[in-house]
């Protein structure tokens, strides 16, 4: 028996070998990308005649504002392979393909960005991971082509920084590009959580995982969407969506303020004994306003927890479809927990309560 090649804080886990999977499913979220689609829809043509699977394609497109939604339509009434699912607004990049996965049929998935920045090709590489028996096999970027250096810089750091704050097992340059297993698409549906982070909650869900090295191409056409802003706040989405680092760093915060009271506190004692007790105006204004300072940070940084929690209560539905095109209703259903166990569990929470109480009221009987 085979074992999966991870690195050294990986779970090391027994490989079982598949076969090629019978039917592929590629998806692909989309924002205001007409102006790549047709260049998009040749590429995946191309591919879908290469490989030996039924393939499926599932194009998500998440309240653009061009014509992109005008292509796809054009686009399915002329392939029958390929899915559309129009969201009623503007989701978010993470939301849209959380709805392509939800819709994918396939035994093995591939989430891929719609700029032809991640080669095809690669998939085929993925694939024979998949056959080896790992269930997710992600691309991993070796180099970038077009970029500037600063471009370059903060992806640099921006990956780093992911790894420090939600997981030291999250792999290094490595965006949502992926071939996911059916069992594993299956576990990863069932989280369901509002503020999402797709590579991290991957990386949670564990199961045999590799990394398919490749070079990133040029954007094809169009601009990016992810500027530098955009990725500031998904960095912190997923620091505070997967760990409780921030809450950390204000306690960290507060203990380095504490210390610096401290330090003043012994000043003014040496200067009262001494004699020297002038007027510290300068002093008392640095000390007052780090107490503050740390007082807002700290606050907001729970502030941030308290609102996706009040996120979360409200239960509302990830993401809502405004028009469907060759889906199957029944393939975009999430995974529950059957009714029968939920009943079961209320019934063994019910005898486990009656037992306490009753050894209780024993207890106290022999006293």
């Amino acid at each position: 028996m085979q074992f999966s090649r991870n690195d050294a804080h990986a779970t090391i886990h027994p490989l079982r070998p598949r076969p090629y999977p019978a039917r592929l499913s590629i998806v692909l979220p989309m924002y205001n990308e007409e102006a790549v689609l047709d260049l998009v829809r040749a590429e995946l043509e191309r591919f879908a005649a290469e490989i030996y699977a039924e393939t499926e394609i599932v194009v998500v497109n998440d309240g653009s504002r061009d014509g992109t939604i005008i292509k796809l339509v054009a686009w399915a009434e002329q392939d029958p392979r390929v899915r559309v699912i129009h969201l009623s607004r503007n989701f978010g990049h993470q939301l849209a393909a959380t709805a392509g996965l939800d819709y994918a049929s396939g035994d093995a998935v591939v989430l891929i960005d719609g700029d032809l920045q991640d080669p095809l090709t690669v998939i085929h590489q993925m694939i024979e991971r998949y056959c080896e028996g790992y269930d997710v096999a992600y691309g991993q970027r070796k180099s970038r082509e077009g970029e500037t250096r600063f471009k370059l810089a903060t992806a640099w750091v921006f990956y780093r920084l992911m790894r420090m704050l939600v997981s030291r097992d999250l792999p290094l340059d490595t965006g949502d590009f992926r071939l996911i297993s059916r069992e594993c698409l299956d576990t990863l549906k069932r989280l369901r959580e509002t503020h999402r982070f797709l590579r991290g909650m991957v990386t949670w869900v564990g199961l045999p995982q590799i990394a398919v090295q490749y070079e990133r191409n040029p954007r094809a056409a169009g601009e990016t969407k992810y500027s530098l802003m955009k990725m500031l706040l998904f960095a912190w989405t997923a620091a505070v969506s997967f760990s409780t680092l921030p809450l950390r760093f204000a306690l960290t915060t507060g203990a380095l303020v504490g210390l610096i009271a401290v330090e003043e506190a012994i000043r003014a004692f040496v200067a009262y004994f001494r004699g020297d007790t002038l007027p510290g105006w300068t002093s008392l204004m640095v000390v007052t306003a780090a107490i503050g300072s740390a007082l807002l940070i700290s606050v907001g940084i729970v502030g941030e927890y308290l609102g996706r929690i009040f996120d979360e209560a409200k239960g509302r539905p990830l993401y809502l479809i405004g028009l469907t095109m060759n889906v199957d209703p029944a393939v975009g259903k999430i995974p529950q927990v059957p009714q029968e166990a939920v009943s079961q569990i209320r019934e063994d929470l019910r005898e486990t309560e009656f037992e306490k109480r009753r050894a209780s009221q024993d207890a106290e009987v022999c006293r």
